[in-house]
C-alpha cells in the first residue's frame, strides 16, 4: 500500500506546509499542465528532478519515494505496453510523464491538512457539501490501505499465501481480504454518517470556520514564481519549440500522442 503514502498529509514546519492551500494547489495544476506540454524525455526528467528539492524542503521525501516504488508496477505497465505499440522514446517519455503526474499531486497532498483543503475549496466558491465529501474521500483512502494492510498481515499470520499461485488462484487469495475491508469500511461510513446527523449537518445554511485563509507575502511570492514557471515553459515550448529541436537533435520521431 506504499503507493498512497504519497496522498497522506505529514506534519510539518517547513515553507511549503505554511503556504496558502489556494497556492499550493495552483502549482500543482501548473505542474500538471506543464508535464503535459513537453513530450521529450530529457526535459520531462529535469521538470522531475528540480521537484526533488521541495519534497526534501518538505521533510517529505521519504513518503514520496516510497509512493513511486508502489506505483513502480503501473509506471512499468506504461512503459511495456508503449514500447511495444510504439518505440523505447515514447515509452520512455510517458512513464515519465506519468511520474510528474504523481508528483505534482504529491507535493500538494503531503503538505496540505485535509481541512485546510477543503476550506481552501469553499473559499474558491466550491460548494460545501462537495468540498467536505472530497476531502473525507482523500482521507478514507489512506485509512483504507493501513487497515488493508492489517488484514494482509492478520491473514499472512494464519497461512494465507497471496504472491504464491496461478494469476486466478491468487485472485482467489484476495477474497479473504477484501471481505473484512469492505465490512469495515460500509461500517466506518455508517459511524461517520451518524456522528454528521448528530452534530446537525446541513441544518444551517451558514457556516463559520475557525480557521480563515488569507495570502501572505510568501504566498503573493510563490503564486508569482508558479505563474512565471508556466510562462515560460509555454515561451520554451511555442516560441523556442524546444521540444521540437531536442526531439530532432536526438532524432527522436515526430509522432505526439497527446498534443
Amino acid at each position: 500500500m506504499n503507493i498512497l503514502k504519497g496522498f497522506e498529509f505529514k506534519h510539518g514546519e517547513s515553507i511549503i506546509h505554511k503556504l496558502d492551500p489556494r497556492a499550493k494547489l495552483l502549482f500543482s495544476i501548473v505542474l500538471l499542465i506543464i508535464s503535459f506540454i513537453f513530450f521529450n524525455p530529457l526535459i520531462l526528467l529535469l521538470i522531475f528532478l528540480s521537484l526533488l528539492p521541495l519534497f526534501y524542503t518538505s521533510n517529505v521525501l521519504g513518503d514520496f519515494l516510497k509512493t513511486l516504488r508502489g506505483s513502480l508496477f503501473f509506471i512499468i505497465l506504461v512503459f511495456v505496453i508503449n514500447f511495444l505499440t510504439l518505440d523505447f522514446i515514447y515509452a520512455l517519455s510517458l512513464s515519465l510523464r506519468l511520474i510528474l503526474i504523481i508528483s505534482c499531486f504529491s507535493i500538494f497532498f503531503l503538505t496540505t491538512y485535509p481541512e485546510d483543503f477543503a476550506e481552501a475549496l469553499i473559499k474558491l466558491k466550491v460548494p460545501y457539501d462537495f468540498a467536505l465529501t472530497f476531502t473525507m474521500a482523500l482521507r478514507f483512502v489512506p485509512t483504507l490501505a493501513r487497515e488493508a494492510q492489517l488484514i494482509i498481515d492478520a491473514q499472512r499470520s494464519r497461512g494465507l499465501e497471496i504472491e504464491k499461485g496461478s494469476f486466478i488462484v491468487r485472485l482467489k487469495n484476495y477474497i479473504p481480504i477484501l471481505v473484512p475491508l469492505i465490512v469495515g469500511a460500509v461500517r466506518r461510513s455508517i459511524k461517520v454518517a451518524e456522528a454528521m446527523e448528530s452534530r446537525a449537518f446541513g441544518a444551517s445554511p451558514k457556516r463559520s470556520s475557525i480557521v480563515e485563509f488569507s495570502f501572505k507575502k510568501n504566498d503573493y511570492l510563490f503564486i508569482f514564481l508558479t505563474i512565471s514557471l508556466l510562462l515560460f515553459s509555454l515561451w520554451l515550448k511555442y516560441y523556442l519549440h524546444l521540444d521540437d529541436i531536442l526531439n530532432s537533435y536526438f532524432q527522436f520521431g515526430q509522432f505526439h500522442p497527446f498534443l
